[in-house]
């Protein structure tokens, strides 16, 4: 019924909503949030998964559309979010909007991109938000033609967190509306930006923003204008570092420094340390010299999606990196950070992953130790298979609200 991503004339039939709530879930103020970038959230009952229905943050959602990579302060317990094509299909609106714990508004700011783009995921400091737009074009289908990256910075507020040393800064007055808050849109050569890890400000107040970063276009289901599109194992995305002075009238980005240079994506952390100097980064890995045996699973495998094979741990001081390789018949989907009980110490804690089996043609979850990464700890074999996916969260039981 429903066609193309992103695509409203393409349905068979005309939606009044057309999200399918699938690409990500997060929990905030008692609701399990299923998520959409083109569309509302829609409110899951967290303990009985029952669909409440579309959810609008009681009639305060601004933006008719909301993003599926929603930040989350972790000294604040503020829920950063932005909402892009936010008055409708094609408009080059895009609305940012904070959220406190108790659900309500305290911020809202209008913005206008320079091109109508996805912008699908962004990166939240202390003081800014930064948008990495790959320029797209709308046809008979969307097209991100990945001709040039853009990042918009904004300062939508002076966002106080305790957890970076030198960086306590005054908040303004109460909550702030409007389109007047300081926005640079800096510019990089042919690239697409893929998930972002995380960002944080340095001493000198640059901005830190650390993300998967491909020459190709990752989104390869979408050819360009020309109707080409690169063969998906060509396709290369890094974990780099973009350091940007938000203050600079130089426009032009240097290029990003390589932090780990595997074929990587699905970034995570220890979202305690969101916004902050971090050292631990947790992703998905195609490493063909690991010995998985594409040529016995290749037919099982379908398509529409990139191949990972393993999950990985970059250690940002160190610059080593530790491999965890489910076997030679399993795919492995993002990973969730799992802190340990009682510790405060950051990557201290658990990872946990789906895995696909397609020997057995099941889904398992694996639960490893950062403490000992190479080798998981236990192993569950799920009753269903679950098809590949795209983003989930861990939600400590504690944390539910009764």
């Amino acid at each position: 019924m429903e066609s193309s991503i992103g695509n409203k004339f393409t349905d068979a039939v005309e939606f009044k909503v057309r999200s399918t709530a699938n690409t990500n879930v997060v929990y905030f103020n008692g609701q399990l949030l299923a998520l959409k970038e083109d569309s509302p959230p829609y409110a899951m009952d967290p303990v009985t998964l029952e669909t409440k229905g579309l959810y609008d943050f009681e009639g305060q959602l601004p933006s008719l559309t909301f993003t599926a990579h929603p930040k989350f302060d972790p000294v604040t317990g503020e829920m950063v979010c932005f909402g892009y094509e936010a008055r409708g299909d094609g408009t080059p609106d895009v609305c940012y909007y904070s959220v406190s714990p108790t659900g309500k508004f305290t911020e809202v700011v209008w913005l206008v991109a320079p091109v109508v783009a996805m912008i699908h995921d962004f990166a939240v400091t202390d003081n800014w938000v930064s948008e990495p737009v790959p320029r797209s074009v709308r046809g008979s289908t969307l097209t991100p033609n990945v001709d040039t990256t853009l990042f918009g910075g904004h300062a939508p507020s002076r966002r106080q967190s305790g957890r970076c040393e030198g960086m306590a800064v005054s908040r303004p007055p109460s909550g702030v509306t409007g389109s007047s808050n300081p926005m640079q849109w800096f510019q990089y050569k042919n690239s697409f930006p893929g998930h972002t890890a995380n960002a944080y400000e340095d001493e000198q107040g640059h901005l830190v923003i650390d993300l998967g970063l491909s020459e190709k276009n990752v989104f390869f289901w979408w050819p360009d204008a020309q109707g080409s599109a690169p063969e998906p194992s060509s396709i290369v995305s890094q974990l780099v570092r973009f350091t940007i002075d938000p203050q600079s009238e130089k426009r032009a980005l240097s290029k990003p420094e390589i932090l780990q240079h595997g074929n990587s994506e699905f970034y995570r952390i220890d979202d305690r340390f969101a916004t902050c100097p971090y050292r631990h980064c947790y992703f998905d890995l195609m490493d063909p010299q690991l010995g998985t045996d594409l040529e016995r699973i290749g037919p099982k495998l379908g398509g529409g999606f990139p191949l990972y094979n393993a999950v990985a741990h970059f250690d940002n001081v160190t610059g080593e990196t530790e491999v965890y390789f489910p076997g030679d018949v399993h795919l492995v989907q993002e990973p969730v950070f799992l802190p340990r009980k009682d510790s405060t110490t950051e990557g201290d804690g658990y990872i946990l992953v789906l895995v696909n089996n397609y020997e057995t043609m099941a889904s398992e979850l694996h639960l490893l130790d950062t403490r000992d990464f190479t080798r998981a700890q236990a192993k569950i074999l799920l009753p269903v298979r679950l098809r590949q996916g795209l983003h989930g969260s861990w939600v400590d039981g504690r944390d539910l609200n009764p």
